[in-house]
């Protein structure tokens, strides 16, 4: 099998879990370390699928990485080569495809119920309609069109679409305990005052096994929904 292209865009933002999962079913993977000056990849034939993962940044920054990124989407989408993106990379997704990445209304930091909400949902969770994912973004993509938004939350209404075999979350199934304590070391950064939709470094850390392990049922089901589209 070709391998599974993955980006990562900052250096505390890798594949956590993903790669654990793609290791655990015999799937090779190839890192590409934008955040190091990597080039974008100058076609996407060499892989059976793409992986985008999150990051600091704006999908509307000008960087000059933004642009073949883009268009990498774009042709693997054309070419049926399954596409999979997570926050950032699910805004990627959703720019590459003909949506829009704008302000949400609040910020989302830590742990939060996100909520199935249509039955396209059941192809990629089953009988899950609901699971706490984790979450750090303080902007949204609209669907694109022909997409289906499969999941939402109480504090953004859009937190994943599929369209065929490509999978784009807002939200963050490849957290491992690692990642959220090293994010938190910049949680004073987002300037975000705790509430409803933004918890302290202390609240993610509450029952943070338990939650975890709860999130990777959520995420096997995911991931092997998107697996089963490998070319």
């Amino acid at each position: 099998m070709k391998p599974i292209a993955i980006f990562r865009h900052s250096a505390g933002e890798g594949p956590g879990y993903f790669a654990t999962f793609l290791d655990a079913h015999g799937i090779p993977w190839q890192l590409f370390r934008i955040d190091a000056g990597d080039a974008v990849p100058a076609s996407v034939a060499e892989f059976s699928g793409l992986c985008f993962m999150g990051g600091p940044m704006s999908v509307n920054d000008d960087l000059p990485w933004i642009p073949p990124t883009l268009q990498r989407v774009r042709e693997a989408v054309a070419a049926g080569i399954p596409v999979i993106g997570h926050c950032l990379g699910g805004q990627l997704m959703a720019k590459a495809l003909g949506g829009v990445i704008t302000k949400n209304p609040v910020k989302e930091l830590g742990w939060g119920e996100v909520i199935t909400c249509d039955p396209v949902a059941q192809e990629w969770l089953g009988d899950l309609e609901s699971f706490a994912a984790f979450h750090w973004h303080g902007e949204t993509f609209s669907i694109p069109p022909g997409a289906t938004r499969i999941l939402k939350s109480a504090f953004c209404e859009n937190q994943a679409f599929v369209l065929g075999p490509h999978l784009a979350m807002q939200c963050h199934v490849e957290m491992t305990e690692a990642m959220i304590r090293l994010w938190n070391q910049a949680w004073a950064d987002e300037q975000a005052a705790p509430g409803p939709s933004v918890q302290t470094p202390d609240e993610m850390y509450e029952n943070i096994d338990a939650r975890i392990a709860a999130m990777r049922v959520a995420a096997d089901r995911l991931y092997t929904r998107w697996i089963a589209g490998l070319v």
